[in-house]
């Protein structure tokens, strides 16, 4: 197995993270009493484990419990669970890297393409997280991420989703960028052209900026303007990539805490994994601006049993 831990490690994927370094940690000890576990079929305290440490720490148990059983982790918890808990605890003692292209080929796979979830990642994700992740999904999965997205998709959707993958965090005069998209509005013809360059070449910063002066000169919300400009000849896939990105350009909080109100499974735990350790606390307060209901108090109401303890371990706290 490789323990390179990459920023997980020094979990410098953000602050605001719901799961924090469990104290007094002993990979070893813990590696024994999952061995146990597996064998009795403890369920509860796999979680109760593998909730309560942080990815650095789930990799360093995974290599611990390899040296001690000559098997991997991953093998022994495919014996034991299934259905979305089964998917809850491999995505635990994946890295970050791993988990998010993990995403990207499960949105890929099968018949159809799940269009969102490629938006999330590639929206969310920076420029550096993007390229580790692009590295780690060209070798586990022996194919080529940028080449598997143009295969997927077709027409301007499928260049911004390669322009996400490529992005840029620079900067460029602020005046001059409002005025290219306000021109492109002005066209009788729409062009996707501009809007993509301009919206993944920029930093966020700078982004909203522009935004914000795009709104006050036509009077309406930048999504609005995306609706109206790339309806018809266009497609729905290109609008709504557009719009996502305007969203989490804006809010990106907001945008991950009203994409978990459908509670779907593979969405939430999506989500709440891949930000654990990043920004979870900011998507809780989001998410109870927006329903009036707390996170943990709506996973309490929706699942049962050992699903719903290691949901409610990575929430970790009501708001």
């Amino acid at each position: 197995m490789d323990t390179a831990l990459n920023s997980s490690e020094r979990l410098s994927w953000g602050t605001l993270g719901s799961v924090r370094p469990l104290l007094n940690f002993q990979p070893e000890r813990d590696a024994d009493d999952i061995q146990t576990a597996l064998d009795q079929k403890d369920i509860n305290t796999l979680v109760r484990i593998l909730t309560n440490l942080s990815n650095a720490q789930r990799q360093n148990v995974a290599q611990a419990y390899q040296n001690l059983t000559q098997k991997e982790l991953k093998a022994g918890l495919k014996k034991v669970l299934s259905g979305d808990l089964e998917a809850l605890m491999l995505g635990l003692i994946m890295t970050p890297e791993q988990f998010e292209a993990h995403r990207l080929r499960q949105a890929m796979e099968g018949v159809g393409t799940d269009e969102e979830t490629l938006l999330e990642i590639l929206c969310i994700r920076t420029p550096l997280q993007l390229s580790n992740i692009e590295d780690v999904y060209n070798k586990e999965y022996k194919r080529d991420l940028e080449k598997d997205l143009v295969s997927e998709t077709s027409g301007d959707f499928s260049k911004l989703l390669v322009a996400l993958l490529k992005k840029q965090h620079g900067r460029g005069p602020l005046e001059m960028d409002t005025e290219v998209l306000s021109e492109e509005l002005s066209n009788k013809k729409a062009d996707a052209g501009p809007w993509i360059r301009i919206l993944t070449t920029r930093d966020p910063g700078h982004l909203r900026n522009v935004l914000i002066q795009l709104e006050a000169e036509t009077d309406q919300p930048v999504s609005d303007v995306i609706e109206k400009r790339f309806a018809g000849i266009f497609s729905g896939d290109l609008k709504l990539g557009l719009q996502t990105l305007v969203r989490c350009i804006q809010n990106p909080s907001l945008y991950l805490a009203q994409r978990i109100q459908t509670m779907k499974g593979s969405v939430l735990q999506g989500v709440m994994l891949s930000h654990s350790e990043e920004d979870l606390l900011a998507v809780r307060v989001a998410y109870k601006m927006q329903t009036g209901t707390s996170l943990y108090t709506t996973l309490q109401k929706q699942f049962k049993g050992d699903l719903q303890q290691a949901l409610l371990a990575v929430c970790r706290a009501e708001d």
